[in-house]
């Protein structure tokens, strides 16, 4: 395959990953690829934190481990690969298997013929028509320019106002690097919760309180209606149907879509999520023509539907997969499972798999459990608290989905459950993973194995439970129940639910006291984490209570208003 001519278009994650695997499949392979901004195969998701400071020079998200800098000299001396930066794919001739591109520093017409064509060109920010938008300081954030852009402005006016339009993963890091320096933040977002494509409200909202903890403002369930300029077309402020919000730079980041003009305008098929059609071997409708990363669609592992999932870390192994199907080793790429992880200052926030409002959307018999601990044993000073939401196909246990909050160590639960996932795993085999365990790692029964516990006890109407947002729609309506907290009055004098129907009965003294329990009544007893509510739960139905049912995570997982003595 000495002859074996590919052109690859995008230089960033996909395609430097295709062209690199070719050539070490296929040395004598000859590799082309074209990039139509400067810099090469670099970081897409370190970019808010050379925002922040904490990656102190861009040219750091383009180095390999060692510090070699990733440019198009290093392509030619160490891959062998060919590459025109600043140079932009017009045309595919796709009868002809002809290129056709232009040198943007010259205007020069190029032609590049292929036997295999490599798309990965990647996606592009939405820009909502927003009045304004065009203004000086507006901003977005897809390239290393960008970056850049953002961090000179950020220089210019620290300690000033910066608003960000969105309240997905990218607006959150960013936020973050705001803040690192010095900015005073303000985040809108016209949905009625932050990061509502990662996780369920019980989640996200500990998100929204890490941001408020660290001075950023709060603008959830707003629509921007206008972005204001002074004299000099210089941003000055953002205002929506409510409010208006002072703002020396302004990032717009409500989401991105598939760059498929290119692939669009020869011929080939776009899907119904607007990326690039491709086969389980990552082929186009086109045989000799392969798509991934940001451009293309993916399935869903889960339910084999398509979507839209464009992230760094599936482009770079779609590279992998695409230089194989080149060289004719007929690989097959799965698919997805959605995992995506977020770092909020101290917070982690973490999803794979469905969540539960995509589960009653599919109208999925299913479970969940919420369940607070801290990631090592209690008695470490340096245990942190995580949340799990685990959520498990009711009566097969198999995992449909998996959410981690806390400032803990969640990533590793969640890349234990997607390994699960990955091979259809059940909570019935996740209790019994034989995980490495010592003190300084975590408890004797991790995390993720109780969750499991949890979830069969569900499956198997062991442990009877509500979710605190059933719970509160109880309340709301008015209904008549017990609301039994089985804490100590030291713990209920720190930290309580205010409300009517709560009383106050130490688990301790329960089966003294049970005679005061009236049998007629829905109890649902309670504690800090509810391990005591469920030994309550457990305890009451020995007795002969018939509706009883212990609450979720209890009061460290009530997302709700609650008394917290300062």
């Amino acid at each position: 395959m000495s002859d074996h001519k590919i052109v690859v278009i995008g230089g960033v994650a996909c395609g430097p990953k295709a062209a690199a695997r070719i050539k070490r499949l296929n040395p004598k392979a000859d590799v082309t690829l074209i990039e139509k901004g400067e810099i090469l195969s670099y970081s897409g998701c370190g970019m808010p934190f050379y925002i922040s400071g904490e990656v102190h020079d861009h040219n750091e998200l383009m180095q390999t481990p060692v510090g070699v800098v990733r440019d198009s000299h290093f392509f030619k001396v160490v891959k062998d690969i060919n590459v025109y930066n600043r140079t932009v794919a017009e045309k595919i001739d796709r009868q002809n298997k002809i290129v056709h591109a232009l040198k943007i520093d010259t205007g020069e017409k190029l032609e590049f013929s292929y036997d295999d064509l490599v798309l990965a060109t990647g996606s592009e920010t939405v820009r909502p028509p927003i009045p304004g938008i065009d203004l000086k300081g507006v901003n977005i954030l897809s390239t290393i320019e960008d970056a850049r852009k953002i961090k000179e402005r950020v220089s210019k006016f620290k300690g000033k106002n910066a608003v960000i339009i969105g309240g997905g993963l990218i607006g959150i890091e960013v936020t973050e690097a705001f803040v690192k320096q010095g900015m005073n933040v303000t985040v809108i977002e016209k949905e009625d919760q932050l990061l509502k494509n990662l996780a369920d409200p019980e989640i996200s909202i500990h998100v929204r309180r890490e941001l408020m903890r660290n001075g950023v403002k709060l603008a959830i369930g707003q629509t921007v209606k206008e972005i204001k300029g002074d004299d000099s077309s210089e941003v000055s402020a953002v205002v929506t149907e409510q409010e208006t919000f002072p703002a020396d730079i302004v990032l717009v980041s409500i989401g991105v879509k598939p760059n498929v003009k290119l692939a669009q305008d020869c011929g080939l098929e776009i899907g119904i999520t607007g990326g690039i059609v491709t086969d389980e071997y990552l082929r186009t409708t086109d045989k000799n023509i392969y798509a991934g990363g940001d451009c293309a669609e993916n399935k869903n592992r889960l339910t084999n539907e398509v979507i839209y999932t464009p992230m760094g870390s599936t482009a770079n192994k779609q590279g992998r997969v695409i230089g194989d199907n080149i060289c004719r080793r007929n690989t097959k790429f799965p698919g997805v499972l959605g995992t995506a992880i977020c770092k909020v200052f101290d917070l982690t926030i973490a999803r794979t798999g469905l969540t539960e409002k995509q589960c009653r959307e599919k109208d999925i018999n299913y479970v969940t459990v919420l369940t607070p601990s801290p990631d090592k044993p209690h008695f470490l000073p340096d245990a942190k608290l995580i949340i799990i939401k685990l959520i498990a196909e009711n009566p097969s246990g198999k995992i449909l989905g998996c959410q981690v909050t806390g400032y803990g160590e969640a990533a590793k639960r969640l890349d234990i459950v997607v390994a699960a996932m990955s091979h259809n795993g059940t909570v019935f085999d996740l209790e019994n993973y034989d995980l490495a365990y010592a003190p300084p790692y975590s408890p004797a029964m991790d995390n993720i194995i109780v969750a499991a516990n949890i979830a069969e006890n569900k499956i198997t109407n062991t442990g009877m439970s509500c979710t605190p947002a059933q719970v509160k729609e109880q309340i709301e309506s008015g209904k008549d129940f017990i609301f039994l907290d089985v804490r100590s009055p030291q713990e209920y004098e720190m930290m309580r639910i205010e409300d009517e129907r709560v009383k106050l009965l130490p688990l301790g003294k329960l089966r003294e006291k049970i005679n005061e329990l009236p049998k007629e009544k829905e109890i649902i007893a309670f504690c800090k984490i509810s391990l005591r509510g469920y030994e309550a739960q457990r305890i009451l139905e020995g007795e002969g209570f018939t509706n009883v049912k212990y609450m979720d995570g209890g009061v460290v997982c009530w997302p709700y208003e609650k008394y917290v003595k300062a």
